[in-house]
């Protein structure tokens, strides 16, 4: 709904939805029948609405639609927090409310175009992306602890006031903790809490100093990266603290904000994913497992899980982050001195988990990120999925080069891989093998896929030479000599190592994607690559189920083409 569309008494009603939205949640049960149907619908996105603020993009979603832009003007925010906002972001206020609008409509939401701060442009959208889920974290702490105060108030001034029969008095979870932030690097967790800090009503003095303390310093806020010879990009994202183990608390009283808190005092977890699998499995700092008893029982009680820079967790261990959900919103094993009487319903018809928000957050859509969110996320309140329309990256590539795209049949996402592997062995490689031709650069997206094709040319005794995430830096340097003077046929190359460490890799005469890269930004670097040789050739394998990766090469109508076309072969230049 646009405030501009609005006559007084529909503004009135907008408003008042808004302001009631954290109630309205939190104070509805939802029955059996309800989550039987929850888990047996497909999720299937019945409306639309443009996106306003994202460029060629729409919002997708189930349950009620949304009547256009969410414009909220923080109506449904109380006291100092609305105050110190209005303060603190002043003209930029304005450019966080939409995002904001839809986080305190409490569906889930997969946000998969946002602009990283580490590219071109992106770092003003980032930001205000953050803030507006900060936002939407503190408003949702904040009225959770009134809530709590309140009641507490009143039992200490009528001590003998029977809570069974007053509804209002079931306030909270199993345990604490409210809201999650997983988070990739420790860069990026020290760029989101420095955040988080200024836009909390509290005394500032001497918390970031604090903060920077116990978490270490690290100059993660570079405006500009330092001159290299990677790209801007790499050298903005790696220029902090790279470390991906980091796990902590933060708590909020009425007058402070205590980092480093205990996790069953704490408002807010902060952590990766490595380090939160860890401490689910009760694995200790040196890989062992202690004989003590697992306690995760913190996670019990989650209501708003954000997952930032979910890309950058894909090129870590996606496994770790499906694995954390896995067990979000489980019964806990202790009480750990919550007051059953003002446990939540929904707790305790094991129901957590439904109302449970997910907020998914990256620069690009990958098929683990969707079945993330079409399998553990089912929000009773529905879903909200961002579509985009891309341009594609064609344009970016420096030279003329003939791109030959190649189509494989695959039938279903369990054959695909076979499908692909059968193409290169059976296709591919003999014409690789009887010519003379060499310097192949073979470039694969998964380490499952470059696991195989590295067995295979194994077995057949190929001349070949790799670079995957796990080669030693003396054994990678090797394989860019010996691949630049000629001396081996093949270099296998991974996507995990050229996101890592971004090589450019010279000598090579044809290129060969295996798999096409999930990073749109990789493929005109890998073509690039090619710029040394005269007969340069580029050679792309793609199925009908690689839509995803296709349009943001190509572009969407261009994808939409080679998906369905009759033809197998397509070449760009």
């Amino acid at each position: 709904m646009r405030v501009n569309d609005c006559n007084g008494a529909s503004w009135l009603l907008y408003a008042l939805y808004i302001i009631c939205s954290f109630h309205r949640h939190v104070s509805r049960i939802i029955t059996n029948e309800e989550v039987n149907a929850l888990l047996k619908q497909k999720c299937k996105f019945k409306w639309e609405v443009p996106a306003e603020d994202i460029p060629k993009s729409k919002w997708v979603g189930t349950g009620e639609k949304m009547e256009g832009a969410y414009v909220d003007l923080i109506g449904g925010v109380k006291g100092k927090l609305r105050d110190h906002w209005q303060n603190t972001l002043s003209d930029q206020l304005n450019s966080r409310l939409n995002f904001f609008s839809l986080c305190s409509s409490y569906r889930d939401i997969m946000h998969c175009n946002k602009k990283p701060f580490y590219l071109k442009g992106g770092s003003t959208v980032d930001s205000s992306t953050m803030d507006s889920y900060l936002m939407h974290a503190l408003n949702h702490i904040n009225r959770t602890r009134e809530i709590v105060v309140k009641n507490d108030a009143k039992l200490r001034s009528d001590p003998s006031k029977d809570i069974l029969d007053d509804n209002s008095f079931l306030d909270q979870g199993f345990t604490r903790p409210k809201v999650l932030f997983l988070l990739p690097l420790k860069s990026i967790a020290r760029r989101v809490v420095k955040r988080l800090i200024q836009l909390s009503p509290l005394s500032q003095k001497d918390i970031i100093a604090k903060f920077e303390g116990k978490f270490g310093e690290s100059d993660d806020e570079v405006e500009e990266p330092v001159q290299s010879n990677k790209p801007a990009d790499f050298d903005l994202l790696f220029a902090g603290d790279t470390d991906d183990e980091f796990l902590f608390g933060i708590k909020y009283t009425k007058k402070s904000m205590n980092l480093f808190s205990n996790f069953y005092s704490s408002d807010i977890i902060v952590a990766s994913p490595l380090a939160l699998i860890k401490k689910i499995n009760g694995v200790d700092d040196n890989g062992k497992e202690p004989a003590k008893e697992r306690d995760f029982d913190f996670l019990s009680s989650i209501e708003i899980v954000v997952v930032d820079h979910a890309d950058v967790i894909l090129m870590q261990s996606w496994s770790h982050l499906y694995a954390v959900f896995e067990q979000l919103n489980q019964l806990p094993s202790k009480e750990h001195g919550t007051n059953v009487m003002r446990i939540r319903p929904w707790y305790l018809d094991q129901h957590a988990r439904y109302y449970r928000q997910t907020i998914l957050l990256s620069s690009y859509l990958t098929p683990e990120m969707n079945a993330l969110f079409n399998g553990l996320c089912l929000n009773y309140e529905g879903k909200v999925k961002l579509v985009t329309e891309f341009k594609g990256v064609l344009s970016k590539i420096q030279f003329e080069a003939p791109q030959v795209y190649e189509r494989f049949d695959a039938s279903s996402i369990t054959e695909v891989d076979d499908a692909r592997f059968d193409h290169f062995c059976k296709k591919v490689y003999p014409k690789i093998q009887v010519s003379d031709e060499g310097r192949v650069l073979l470039f694969v997206s998964s380490y499952f896929e470059y696991i195989r094709i590295r067995n295979f040319l194994k077995s057949q005794e190929a001349s070949f030479c790799r670079i995957g995430e796990t080669t030693s830096q003396q054994d990678i340097s090797r394989a860019r000599l010996w691949f630049f003077e000629g001396k081996k046929k093949i270099l296998l190359y991974s996507e995990r190592s050229h996101f890592y460490h971004r090589y450019k890799i010279r000598g090579a005469h044809h290129l060969i994607i295996y798999s096409l890269p999930g990073r749109k930004e990789f493929y005109p670097e890998l073509v690039n690559m090619l710029s040394e040789s005269e007969n340069r050739k580029c050679t792309v394998f793609f199925s009908r189920l690689d839509l995803l990766k296709l349009e943001r090469i190509v572009g969407t109508f261009a994808a939409q083409r080679l998906v369905s076309s009759d033809k197998s072969i397509f070449v760009f230049r």
